[in-house]
């Protein structure tokens, strides 16, 4: 996948005729559907970001967000602001081929749809992906969710030419306001994946696996229902290090993954990425320069502490 390039008049013209009739977009969780979309299914595929003549250094970007309880606006926040986040990327040469994917994690131990994963695309077509998520709602009520088997997918379920014809990390943002699972289950991976294991994955061999082709971010955004909890925001950071990013304003959450990514590109600094903001007319400035104050400005190694104790209890949660 990945073939075709964004353009911002396709994505006006399909809002504006959503508005005139009356149409969602997203029409497929808003219509009232149960199951994941077909074209979001996990089981028994890989999602592949290829180079082509017509992007011969594709960038892989894999965007992955919590869709259970208060966190079901971050699709509809990405949606309204796709134009932003592609233009920044684009013509502002943030990344000059970026294939993008859109998925949704919900939880594995009580949701319909745990995982919902869709295709890399460079056009008009991740708007499509999104448009077709289903926003259950549910989770598991436990201060944790399936980002393990979100993890999972993308490590062994993922081939990106960035990484292996160049050695170049892709990008993988996580948002979200949970913890994780300790470990990858056999049964879940069996059922919603389709992969047969021979026994469960640690949660820290998985990030492992993540981090050796995915620079990897983990994004806590204001209003989310565990914003500002210690124990949630201690358990990415052993996990993902300076790669956490508390964002105080969800409206910002575009903005804060391109400049992410053209800091990592070397592309940018962070205050000329603040002055591409102001020159779109973005209002999101101070909540990335707070977001983005810890973040480097090269995709120099990750810094990972040890993963969090007492993962292996029965819940896989942290008593404080």
């Amino acid at each position: 996948m990945g073939s075709g390039r964004w353009s911002t008049d396709v994505y006006d013209a399909a809002a504006r005729f959503r508005a005139a009739t009356g149409a969602s977009a997203f029409a497929y969780s808003d219509s009232g559907a149960r199951a994941v979309h077909p074209a979001l299914d996990p089981n028994g595929v890989t999602r592949e970001s290829r180079d082509s003549a017509e992007h011969p250094q594709s960038l892989a970007v894999a965007v992955l967000f919590d869709v259970t309880g208060s966190m079901r606006q971050v699709p509809r926040t990405l949606q309204a602001k796709l134009p932003q986040l592609l233009g920044l990327l684009l013509r502002h040469g943030y990344a000059e081929h970026p294939q993008i994917l859109f998925g949704a994690i919900g939880d594995a131990t009580c949701d319909r749809a745990p995982l919902q994963v869709g295709q890399f695309e460079s056009d008009n077509r991740m708007d499509d992906d999104l448009g077709r998520i289903l926003l259950e709602g549910g989770g598991g009520g436990q201060k944790t969710e399936s980002y393990e088997l979100a993890l999972y997918f993308m490590a062994r379920h993922t081939t990106i030419d960035c990484y292996e014809k160049r050695g170049t990390r892709g990008y993988l943002f996580i948002i979200g306001d949970e913890m994780a699972y300790p470990h990858v289950k056999r049964g879940e991976a069996s059922r919603v994946i389709g992969d047969g294991l021979q026994s469960g994955v640690p949660l820290a061999a998985i990030v492992d696996e993540v981090q050796r082709k995915w620079d990897a971010y983990y994004i806590l955004p204001e209003g989310a229902s565990y914003v500002g909890d210690r124990q949630v925001l201690e358990f990415w950071r052993n996990l993902f290090g300076q790669n956490v990013i508390e964002l105080a304003d969800l409206d910002a959450v575009c903005e804060t993954i391109a400049l992410t990514i053209g800091l990592g590109e070397a592309a940018i600094d962070l205050d000329s990425g603040l002055a591409d903001l102001l020159d779109v007319g973005s209002p999101s400035g101070p909540a990335v320069s707070k977001a983005l104050a810890t973040i480097g400005t090269s995709r120099g190694e990750l810094v990972v502490a040890n993963p969090p104790a007492g993962l292996a209890g029965p819940s896989g949660n942290i008593r404080l």
